[in-house]
This record gives C-alpha cells, structure tokens and sequence, in this order.
C-alpha cells in the first residue's frame, strides 16, 4: 500500500484562504475576508446605513428594523461597537437611556454600504 500525502494549504492567519494566494497572487482577497468575517451577521450592514442618518436610540434602531430580535440587536450592536464602528453613549438616569452613533471607522464604511445600494438597485430593480 502507498502512503499518499495529502496536505493541507497553510492558511492565512487573518482568513480562510490558502496563504500563497493572501501573499502572491490575490492579496486583496484577505481584506476581502477580513471585512466580511468583521461585519458578518445578518444585520450588521443594515445598522450601520440605518445610523448613517445620524443618532439614535436602542428603541428607534428596534423600530425600524423589523424581524429583529432585541437580544439579537443587541448581540450585533455590541459587536459592532467592540469592532470600532459604532459608539454607545449610556446616559445616567432613570430609565436608561443608551445612543449609538457611527465612529469614524464606521462612518469610513458608508461609501461601500452605498455602492452597495447602488448595485443592489441596479440588479434587482429596487
């Protein structure tokens, strides 16, 4: 019987993609991973367009986006907030009041949620 090596790529260590491929010859596919492994969830796009507009509370945000669990808004908030682009301001008072706005990063973000849209609108006629 013949031994037969099968081994694996050595994979990036900031993607899922064989490192000879991040290093050589489509390293513009790590940064490619890197923000789809950053803002994956199912809502995260849709918040930070939502905040795009500006301030707003944790009720407003649960408002407009139907479907959304709080525990759910609030699991997608909180890691947006730990990645950097959105801050959460906590008021002291009674009852609590808690805003989120985009960072910089966050705000850095918006010119591809927008060619996004734009080719969302294109392709699907919406």
């Amino acid at each position: 019987m013949t031994d037969i090596d099968i081994t694996l790529p050595e994979r990036c260590q900031n993607c899922t993609v064989p490192r000879t491929a991040c290093e050589k010859s489509l390293p513009q596919i790590c940064g490619v991973c890197q923000t789809q492994k950053l803002l994956s969830g199912k809502w995260k796009f849709l918040l930070l367009w939502l905040l795009n507009d500006g301030t707003k509370r944790f009720s407003e945000i649960y408002k407009l986006v139907p479907g959304i669990t709080q525990t759910v808004l609030t699991k997608q908030l909180r890691e947006l907030e730990a990645d950097g682009f959105i801050s959460r301001y906590v008021y002291q008072e009674v009852p609590p009041k808690v805003e989120y706005s985009l960072t910089e990063k966050g705000e850095s973000f918006i010119p591809i949620l927008e060619k996004m849209a734009d080719w969302g609108m294109k392709s699907f006629g919406t």
